[in-house]
């Protein structure tokens, strides 16, 4: 049992003989609680921003090459430019809900900011899982429309791979990839991002009851 637990009990217990004392005691608590857990999301953001641009830098030289002599080099420029901004714009927004818990005074107010966050953090994930199926999308379509210069350009021949019937398993192995990326950002989502905000809503149902 955590010290919130506790004090729920010993609240419950004294027959609120001192319920301004155990009110102030149990928000505080749930204040600490809640602002540690959006300090984490801004945290948390902030690694995978990190982790999204050292791929970029680490990104071998011949992927760079091929993506030059197939005309995606700028498209991927723009879109990456794009996507980081859009990125950046939500890790500001996790700070100033992280800034707004903290300094909050009144439960209704930290309630609308849990939900605030909860809302916030939502339309994080399905941005980014909606844009990287949309780009997934996008790219094989244009591979698949240039699949004569991708084979030139990949020098399959020289690997023995077949021209006929090239774009078809080129296709379709880069949907398998694409699902299991997507597949494997959603668990990433629904482990990190999921767990917390499970937290912060167990938080809110308890500011609810001691705010009824």
């Amino acid at each position: 049992m955590d010290k919130l637990d506790k004090l729920k009990e010993n609240w419950q217990s004294e027959e609120h003989e001192l319920p301004k004392v155990s009110f102030d005691k149990i928000y505080k608590m749930l204040l600490k609680k809640s602002s540690s857990i959006v300090k984490w999301i801004f945290v948390i953001s902030i690694i995978e921003l990190l982790f999204w641009i050292s791929l970029y830098f680490i990104l071998p030289e011949d992927n760079i090459n091929m993506m030059k002599e197939l005309g995606l080099e700028r498209v991927m420029y723009y879109c990456e430019i794009f996507h980081f901004f859009i990125f950046g714009i939500f890790i500001i927004l996790f700070y100033k809900n992280y800034k707004s818990i903290q300094v909050t005074d009144s439960t209704n107010v930290l309630m609308q900011n849990i939900l605030n966050t909860r809302k916030t953090v939502r339309y994080f994930v399905y941005y980014n899982v909606g844009m990287t199926i949309a780009f997934s999308v996008a790219i094989d379509t244009y591979l698949y429309n240039n699949s004569e210069k991708l084979y030139e350009v990949m020098d399959f021949a020289k690997q023995g791979i077949p021209k006929e019937g090239f774009a078809n398993i080129f296709i379709i192995s880069q949907i398998i990839v694409g699902f299991v990326i997507i597949a494997l950002l959603i668990l990433f989502y629904w482990l990190v991002y999921g767990i917390l905000l499970k937290k912060l809503k167990g938080n809110y149902r308890e500011l609810k009851k001691i705010n009824s």
